[in-house]
């Protein structure tokens, strides 16, 4: 390649020797802004005469390299640890896959997002149906004796104690208090109230409980003392497809 280059540019200069004298005398004898003017024009013809005589012969034959594009990730180095970060990133999705697994039934279960106000009502690992619910205030109440309550939602995972139509509530001391009403007997009549839970109602145990409300336009707020209210249609849903034993993940 060498051989050839040096071929070209001796080519070149003989071209430039062969001018006329006459001609190399009128360039030198020229004023300085007409050497100037010449001077781009013999290089226009020079750099014209380069591409005829060697960068295009050169660009056909291959001699002037032009890089392709890089395919590759880098060095064999860098790939094969690129590979091992896959091959430990798939592991650890497999692990994760059967832990979620392990974790979820096939059968109905129901997840309560307690930050959103959201449930999910699962069947064979799919949403069968979604919706907005109402979960803990999270506010404090305290009575004159000083004892509290914290209204909130319980997290875990839970299943379902038991399952009522036409639910009564009874209420709890904190009822009254929050009322500013003395506190009745264990069992007394002001105890009972008809027709505020819905329909239906699931019990989740150390009395928290799945029920309806009449207050739906609160659905979506954190609103409740801990239980998990549902309007009607959402909380049929939830009635007929959750047995007693199906679990519960409330977060």
């Amino acid at each position: 390649m060498e051989t050839n280059l040096l071929k070209k540019l001796k080519s070149l200069f003989m071209v430039i020797r062969s001018w006329p004298a006459g001609l190399r005398k009128f360039v030198m004898g020229l004023p300085l802004g007409a050497i100037g003017r010449v001077s781009r024009y013999v290089a226009g013809i020079l750099l014209f005469l380069c591409l005829i005589l060697f960068i295009i012969p050169a660009l056909q034959r291959g001699i002037i390299h032009v890089p392709k594009p890089e395919t590759s990730f880098g060095s064999g180095k860098e790939s094969g640890e690129l590979s091992r970060q896959k091959a430990e990133l798939e592991r650890t999705i497999t692990r994760l896959d059967m832990k979620y697994r392990g974790l979820t039934p096939r059968s109905a279960f129901l997840v309560i997002n307690t930050s959103g106000n959201r449930f999910y009502l699962y069947n064979n690992r799919k949403i069968y149906r979604e919706g907005e619910c109402s979960t803990g205030s999270y506010i404090l109440l305290e009575s004159e004796n000083k004892t509290k309550w914290l209204f909130k939602t319980p997290k875990g995972r839970f299943s379902i104690q038991g399952k009522t139509t036409s639910p009564v509530w009874k209420k709890p001391d904190w009822a009254f208090v929050e009322l500013g009403m003395t506190i009745p007997p264990e069992n007394h009549p002001s105890r009972y109230e008809y027709g505020v839970l819905g329909d239906y109602a699931l019990s989740l145990g150390h009395g928290y409980l799945i029920h309806g409300t009449l207050y739906k336009r609160f659905l979506g707020l954190p609103v409740t003392h801990g239980c998990v209210r549902l309007n009607d249609d959402d909380l049929e849903a939830v009635y007929r497809m959750l047995q007693v034993g199906s679990r519960v993940y409330i977060y």
